[in-house]
């Protein structure tokens, strides 16, 4: 074909066939030895049998689960009942990471809307400032903070000194506290995807509804949100599970009072004294919520991607 483009040959189609197993081997190998095989050994766990001396048998029972949900007294001879205590740890991990979530979107849309309209020059300091916090390690970064929140640490120290205060504020071993370093740990999560999806975001739109008349709480309801949602949705789904599950921020500014589910199951694993069926059936729970939550995000972006 003189002057023309030669066709792709059915063999070099054959060929990419061929080799598309060798090179997707590396990315299955990784995936089943390193997620796969470790939640299948979880669920195993979570209905093996407690060794006393830590560990386990390896006699299948559903006594982790019966442990979760039911209580039958402390020999175990009364009536069976619901057992509230995890129930209502399992609630307050919910309503922290959800509300978690809330105050990161809140943050986070505008300051991801900042960086996106600033000047295309100036945009990677922006972003540079706000993943600067990831260069330390997040224990280090929550040891600090707890430092920080004490009774006699800067924040106080600083209300007192400027008159605000008369005497400290209890901010540690509080909700408060652990919320605060929920949202300091997971903020940027929030910004990042939400920027991604502003940045590609035309604002010729804009100013088509500025000229129908459409108030900017109008073209944000109407026609911003619509458009930049995945981002939105993504930035939340990305602060909501891993907050759901976090132990750090609970276990050192929380205290024995605010447990999460996070901090529960670690405590399963630590010692001699642990329960490693129960910590394996807590996260097989945890695990199966987090994946309910994905799959109704799915459904509903496939509902949504039909014409």
């Amino acid at each position: 074909m003189a002057g023309g483009i030669a066709p792709v040959s059915s063999s070099s189609d054959g060929s990419y066939s061929r080799a598309r197993l060798p090179l997707l081997l590396p990315t299955w190998a990784v995936i089943g030895i390193f997620m796969l095989v470790p939640v299948l050994l979880m669920v195993v766990y979570s209905f093996l049998t407690k060794e006393f001396r830590g560990g386990v048998q390896w006699t299948f029972t559903w006594a982790a689960y019966d442990q979760f949900f039911i209580t039958r007294g402390l020999f175990g001879d009364e009536p069976a009942q619901i057992e509230w205590t995890y129930i209502t740890i399992f609630w307050r991990s919910i309503w922290q990471a959800g509300l978690a979530t809330a105050l990161c979107l809140l943050i986070g849309f505008p300051t991801a809307w900042f960086i996106a309209t600033r000047p295309e020059r100036s945009r990677p300091i922006w972003l540079f400032l706000i993943t600067i916090p990831y260069w330390v390690n997040l224990l280090i970064r929550t040891v600090s903070l707890r430092f920080i929140l004490r009774d006699q640490g800067p924040l106080n120290g600083f209300l007192i000194e400027f008159g605000l205060l008369d005497q400290p504020l209890a901010i540690l071993n509080t909700n408060f506290a652990v919320q605060l370093g929920l949202f300091y740990s997971y903020l940027p999560f929030m910004v990042l995807p939400i920027y991604a999806a502003v940045e590609r975001y035309n604002f010729a739109y804009s100013e088509a509804a500025a000229d129908l008349y459409a108030s900017r709480w109008v073209t944000l309801r109407e026609v911003v949100l619509p458009i930049v949602r995945p981002g939105v949705v993504a930035g939340c789904i990305l602060v909501f599970v891993p907050a759901l599950g976090a132990f750090l921020a609970p276990d050192l500014l929380g205290g024995a009072k605010n447990f999460m589910i996070g901090s529960l199951i670690d405590e399963q694993f630590r010692g001699s004294q642990g329960n490693w069926p129960f910590g394996a059936a807590i996260s097989v729970i945890l695990m199966s919520l987090v994946l309910i939550v994905l799959m109704g995000y799915a459904r509903m972006a496939a509902r949504e991607a039909k014409p």
